[in-house]
């Protein structure tokens, strides 16, 4: 393996070290709890349930997709939905009313979870569209094809 496939291979495990194995084990080892913070936002326990379901399993499947490349750029655009709505959902910051008032209030201290994840969602829009200036098009010509991130194409 070359020092530009270790690199690249290095840096999509950190983008997905969140998630896979920390989040998705920290869910799985702690699913009562993870169901009880799923329900901050999906009252019924049911469809608490099956949203948490639905996030592990975006957690394991899109980053094994980043990480070995398979259709990589479709589970970096879902992790990317998926880390932008996980803000919006559960870093609300502006609920909690001392975002102003307290520096070392709860606001604020989610408001620094919210842009962590705005900012994990732009690195995982960085896969889809690459960095090579071509865009969007490589993607959207063939959504679920490998990026090939650790070398050519056969």
């Amino acid at each position: 393996m070359s020092g530009e496939a270790i690199a690249a291979l290095l840096v999509r495990l950190g983008l997905v070290l969140l998630f896979l194995p920390f989040s998705a084990l920290d869910k799985i080892l702690g699913f009562r709890h993870a169901v009880g913070q799923a329900q901050e936002a999906f009252r019924p326990r049911a469809l608490a349930v099956l949203i948490l379901l639905c996030g592990l399993g975006i957690e394991i499947f899109c980053s094994l997709g980043v990480l070995t490349g398979i259709a990589d750029r479709a589970c970096a655009l879902i992790l990317a939905g998926y880390c932008a709505a996980t803000a919006v959902l559960y870093k609300r910051f502006w609920a909690q009313g001392d975002f102003w008032t307290n520096a070392n209030g709860k606001g604020r201290s989610l408001f620094w979870d919210f842009l962590k994840n705005l900012s994990l969602a732009s690195a995982f829009l960085m896969v889809v569209i690459g960095t090579q200036g071509q865009g969007l098009y490589p993607f959207l010509a063939a959504p679920f094809a490998s990026s090939h991130p650790y070398g050519s194409p056969p």
